[in-house]
């Protein structure tokens, strides 16, 4: 079998990982808050993906991220505990 495994993420997908982190590092010691960093990377995103895919794999995109949400998954993925709800 040919291609990527789940647990090795594409190199241009681990180097634009770390270009990001690399942003968010900058940002933030420029004091800029974090929920402005977080709207103008996903806003960015956004953008990126309007011009790669259609408006349904946007919606299912965001669909799934919302799941994410819900199921307190982003929370865990950050070491929060999750919260009541």
């Amino acid at each position: 079998m040919s291609g990527p495994s789940a647990e090795a993420p594409p190199a241009d997908l681990s180097h634009a990982g770390a270009v990001v982190d690399k942003a968010i590092e900058y940002m933030v010691g420029q004091n800029i808050g974090s929920l402005a960093i977080a709207s103008a990377l996903l806003g960015g995103a956004l953008g990126l993906l309007a011009r790669s895919v259609s408006e349904d794999a946007i919606a299912q995109i965001l669909q799934n991220a919302l799941a994410s949400v819900r199921s307190g998954e982003l929370r865990q993925m950050s070491g929060q505990p999750p919260k009541a709800g």
